[in-house]
């Protein structure tokens, strides 16, 4: 077996010129760069193509994440079996022609038979859709990275023992693509054009992979020979052991899980902005990119300190009661976010192996990240009711610091305040819920735990050098955040694949509330001002009486009466179940739902809307998209879309195709109506824009500035309809008025630009 250096030394052609140097380099980084652009653009171009069949709920992008961790496992095992088991000479040939395979795939598309998910919670769907339709190009390309810095140690180079630089080259292209896609690419060229694009990139990096497997040919004997790569004698790292192979595992798991759940955690308990994906995982690869290199660019000590006190104080704001503000949230999470995913890939440099074992260190690098995504985005959402993995991940990754699962370095005197800690921790354990339940405290505003917040802030600096003290405060934080009321623990909560669902009372007490992450869907008066309980069937919140939902519904049974017709109401969105009690006898109701848990919120003891108003309600399961398709067209005289899950936008339910087929589905003096209250986009602009592209429809705004609480909340809608005589007769409601003229692009199934949504509402608000 021939080493690297040995192989260089006995015969391959000497390393010429700086210029020729440089220039393997350069093709080297160039062809990572490539194919890292290419992997982050398949992964939001696939994810966007499934909206129209899976919605876009959190849990689609935190699945589809998942997949991407799995293929790129399996790509990274294939790169690793491929080193070990294959000559040196051979590798570029096998992976060349798994690469032709890969284009087969292509381009980039919904295959057939995948048309629609099963009613529930479709998690193994998804991934089944995610491995037939792109799973082959993905694994070619994923195997890239670990593959192109093995061939990088084998071409004999002055700097060849130390390929790792390659991987900050492949996380920067990563970045780029991954920014780019939703606020440049997608919007200019469109998911179709983008599918075509792609294909031609994958031949042309294809290419370039056979260039440079042409210099690794070069370099090492022929024959075909088995080459091992091994790093000079000085700069030797010890042989890897089962615990620093598992400590890779480990340290990769965490920020991987991490991800996830500080994704599902802001897009849940903090606001849903649109993409707000992007951002965590383009923090992510940005950490890669800063740690992954020779000299750190933040000093260890520094590091560790930030991470301290940012876990701490990310813990502390979690303890809050009251609801988190986006200054907060957004520090402190993500400040701990990024210290803690940091701390862990500094840690895994420094522990990572010699070029000999690249492949394998990457390998079990993947790994990690699975088992971290399967926790995150399976797992926890079965075990826990509401996202408790965050706040458990940040204490965890005290773990992820030099030395912080090494007590038998600790001094006795550690070992002792450590036991200390740990008794502190098991005493609030006990006590803490019952003490807080007798006495009515809690953490309450940020103001009331500011000088909590500094001591403990304090504690975590002086406590750098104790790293499994730090774990243990950590991990009692957590604990705090779990079992007393706090930023992620309140009210009776429900989880699924759409999202998490919490039950609430009113600060007053008089209303049981129905809240989807951090939107209303819906309120029930179960108290009078005096404290009196009341069995109202009243609709509150956006659906009370005078507001444009209540309104239209009224204004078409009277234009039904007047022709003496049965009218037909679709509602696609159940929510609490607050639409049902504007129904009147003799009209037909049908109310279309994703989620199954929804329906039993509307049917249980917190809301009797349907109880009492349609007891034996038509409810169909299933994305709106799909189920509404199966309906009869010109069969409805109004349809109300109320289906945004939390502040996330379904866009697929708002694109030309969407509005296309409600059209086909009212009859001609039919309407349709669309919720489109949203804290972040302009969706009055996108309105004004697509409506126009479907032709023949015509469409008014009605906004209401009602605001009295729960009992009556501000709503806008968008009424179209195939007759401007039918829409116009929907003038009468007050706040009616003309839309807009159209400033931004439509949006269809093919391209849909949030940017300028954002933009046009930040106008409108400031």
């Amino acid at each position: 077996m021939t080493t690297a250096s040995e192989s260089h030394a006995a015969g391959s052609e000497p390393e010429s010129s700086g210029k020729s140097a440089w220039g393997v380099r350069w093709i080297f980084t160039a062809t990572t760069f490539l194919s890292a652009f290419l992997l982050f653009s398949i992964q939001p171009m696939f994810a966007k193509m499934v909206l129209p069949l899976l919605g876009g709920a959190p849990s689609v992008w935190a699945v589809a994440l998942l997949f991407f961790q799995g293929a790129l496992l399996v790509g990274y095992g294939y790169a690793h079996l491929l080193v070990r088991h294959v000559p040196a000479q051979s590798t570029g040939f096998v992976h060349l022609a798994i690469s032709a395979l890969a284009f087969l795939s292509l381009p980039i598309a919904i295959p057939a038979g995948w048309s629609e998910p099963p009613a529930g919670d479709p998690y193994l769907w998804q991934l089944g859709l995610f491995a037939v339709a792109i799973g082959l190009p993905f694994v070619a390309v994923s195997a890239n990275a670990p593959l192109l810095q093995a061939w990088f140690a084998r071409t004999g180079r002055s700097d060849s023992a130390d390929p790792y630089f390659l991987y900050a080259a492949s996380n920067l292209g990563s970045l780029l693509a991954l920014l780019g896609y939703p606020f440049l690419f997608e919007p200019a060229l469109g998911l179709r054009a983008l599918a075509t694009l792609w294909a031609f990139g994958f031949a042309f990096l294809v290419v370039a992979l056979a260039v440079c497997f042409v210099m690794v040919r070069k370099a090492v004997p022929s024959a075909g020979q088995h080459v091992e790569v091994a790093a000079p004698v000085a700069a030797a790292r010890p042989e890897p052991t089962w615990r620093t192979r598992l400590s890779w595992v480990g340290l990769a798991l965490v920020p991987s899980a991490l991800l996830t759940a500080f994704t599902t955690h802001v897009a849940t308990d903090v606001a849903s902005a649109p993409l707000i994906w992007v951002i965590p995982l383009a923090l992510y690869l940005a950490t890669f990119v800063v740690v992954f290199r020779e000299r750190a660019l933040i000093p260890r000590p520094l590091l560790l300190a930030l991470h301290a006190v940012a876990v701490v104080l990310a813990l502390l704001q979690l303890a809050q009661t009251e609801k988190e503000t986006w200054f907060y949230a957004a520090g402190f999470g993500i400040a701990a976010f990024v210290t803690a995913t940091l701390v862990a890939h500094r840690t895994l440099y420094e522990a990572r192996p010699d070029a000999r074992h690249l492949t394998e260190f990457y390998l079990l690098m993947s790994l990690g990240g699975v088992l971290g995504g399967v926790f995150a985005a399976l797992i926890a959402p079965q075990i826990f009711p509401e996202v408790f993995e965050y706040p458990l991940l940040l204490a965890l990754s005290f773990a992820c610091r030099p030395g912080a699962l090494d007590l038998a370095t600790q001094s006795r005197k550690s070992q002792v305040l450590l036991l200390v800690v740990v008794a502190v921790i098991a005493a609030l354990i006990a006590w803490g819920p019952s003490v807080a339940y007798t006495y009515q405290i809690g953490f309450g505003g940020w103001g009331s735990t500011a000088g909590i917040a500094a001591a403990l802030a304090v504690l975590a600096v002086i406590l750098v050098r104790y790293p499994p003290h730090l774990l243990a405060i950590a991990l009692g934080l957590y604990l705090v955040v779990t079992l007393l009321p706090s930023g992620v623990h309140r009210g009776e909560a429900q989880r699924s694949y759409f999202g998490v669902y919490r039950v609430i009372q009113s600060d007053d007490g008089q209303f049981n509330v129905l809240q989807h992450g951090t939107t209303l869907h819906g309120a029930q008066r179960i108290r009078d001002e005096a404290g009196n309980v009341v069995a109202s069937t009243t609709p509150a919140t956006y659906y009370h009486a005078r507001g444009p939902m209540a309104s239209a519904v009224r204004l078409t049974g009277m234009l039904a009466a007047i022709t003496q017709r049965e009218a037909r109401f679709g509602v696609i969105g159940l929510g609490a179940g607050s639409l049902a009690c504007h129904s009147a006898s003799g009209e037909k109701w049908r109310f279309f739902e994703i989620d199954p848990v929804v329906v039993g919120i509307a049917k249980s003891k917190s809301f009797t809307f349907l109880l009492n108003c349609q007891p034996n309600a038509d409810i169909v399961l299933g994305d709106a998209r799909l189920t509404f398709a199966r309906e009869q067209d010109d069969s409805y005289d109004l349809l109300i879309v109320d289906a945004f899950s939390s502040d996330a936008i379904p866009m697929h339910l708002l694109t030309a195709e969407a509005l296309r087929l409600y059209a086909a589905k009212i009859k001609p003096d039919g309407v349709v109506v669309l919720h489109i209250s949203n804290r972040y986009l302009d969706l009055e602009q996108v309105l004004a824009a697509t409506l126009p592209t479907v032709g023949g429809l015509h469409g008014l705004v009605i906004e209401d500035s009602s605001d009295d609480g729960y009992r009556m909340t501000g709503s806008t809608v968008v009424v179209f309809g195939k007759s401007w005589q039918a829409v116009d007769q929907f003038r009468a409601i007050p706040g009616a008025r003309n839309l807009p003229e159209p400033t931004l692009r439509p949006w269809t199934d093919d391209s849909s630009d949030v940017l300028g949504p954002f933009l046009s509402q930040y106008r409108k608000r400031h």
